[in-house]
């Protein structure tokens, strides 16, 4: 009996300082990893995120960059931090929704990786080439691959837009390969370089060097029309299948982050998106479409994105490798 009362004194003792650790929530610097390179807008937009954070709480959010493995390495990490509130994680949907399906060894179990506490924002998804290319559409650049045979590559980081590619190629004879991804901000300089002068990226990773003419864009691939850019045309407009699902990219934690957390995180998070100064210059201006939810409407979004991306791959033929 006596061992049962002490038990029960520390469940209560630990069920009353959940609040009043929330309440204190943080009381020092946060963590927030990131699965691409420096310079990629998920990179730039977790800076910015960190920033209003840092003006509400006091506290700054030190941004640590973790590229690599299909973004299996920065989300591996988050899984393993300290499950206190103290590592925040931006992760992009492929690592939890798509790569399980077309690896056969994943270094964690994705369902279990992360804990969600909001949808952040989709992206703008753009087939761009470098302008020396002098292509203007899908079909101008599916003849310049079968004219330049075996010298032509692209780069994207989502499993979907791969898929695109892939799928285009068998259909039209197109021939290019795909080459690594580790970043928005490598990929941008692959381009520029010409050494991988196509790219299906998201908008906002490319809107100076659009507006500069050095690169072309050719067509919107998730068949979002982009206010930057009102005249390139939705795959659908030029009467190609555009990419099987969305992009998006969403803020985590380590499982096992208290709930009284992630609620105050959410909720501090959904303040600042809405915030109609922010969305502007952070959403808006990059191609970036607000997809801000709670935690449980994030966790069942990811359900039914998980079981979309199955059957895309599966309709692909795609075994794992």
């Amino acid at each position: 009996m006596k061992r049962l009362a002490a038990i029960a004194a520390l469940i209560a003792i630990a069920t009353a300082t959940t609040p009043s650790r929330a309440q204190e929530y943080p009381s020092r610097p946060i963590r927030a990893l990131t699965t691409t390179s420096a310079g990629g807008i998920s990179d730039i937009f977790m800076r910015a995120l960190g920033d209003e954070l840092h003006k509400r709480w006091g506290q700054p959010v030190v941004v640590e960059n973790r590229p690599g493995g299909m973004q299996n390495v920065g989300t591996r990490a988050c899984g393993e931090a300290p499950p206190d509130g103290y590592t925040v994680c931006i992760v992009n949907a492929d690592p939890l929704v798509y790569n399980q399906f077309l690896l056969k060894n994943m270094p964690f179990d994705p369902e279990k990786v992360a804990q969600p506490v909001t949808n952040l924002y989709h992206l703008i998804q753009v087939l761009v080439v470098n302008a020396s290319l002098k292509t203007k559409t899908v079909d101008e650049l599916i003849a310049l691959s079968k004219a330049k045979a075996g010298t032509l590559s692209y780069v994207t980081a989502a499993p979907p837009l791969a898929l695109y590619m892939e799928t285009l190629k068998q259909q039209q004879g197109a021939d290019w390969v795909r080459v690594p991804f580790k970043g928005g901000g490598e990929a941008v300089n692959a381009v520029l370089s010409g050494s991988t002068p196509v790219a299906l990226i998201g908008e906002g990773n490319v809107i100076g060097q659009i507006q500069a003419g050095t690169m072309t864009p050719l067509v919107m691939v998730n068949n979002i029309k982009s206010p930057n850019f009102p005249n390139v045309p939705t795959m659908a407009e030029t009467g190609y299948t555009g990419a099987p699902s969305r992009s998006w990219y969403g803020l985590f934690v380590p499982p096992g982050t208290p709930k009284p957390i992630v609620d105050k995180l959410a909720k501090e998070v959904a303040s600042i998106v809405r915030d109609p100064a922010f969305r502007e210059r952070h959403l808006t201006a990059r191609s970036l479409t607000p997809a801000i939810n709670t935690p449980e409407q994030f966790a069942e979004e990811i359900k039914k994105d998980r079981a979309a991306a199955q059957q895309v791959v599966k309709d692909a033929g795609l075994e794992p490798q």
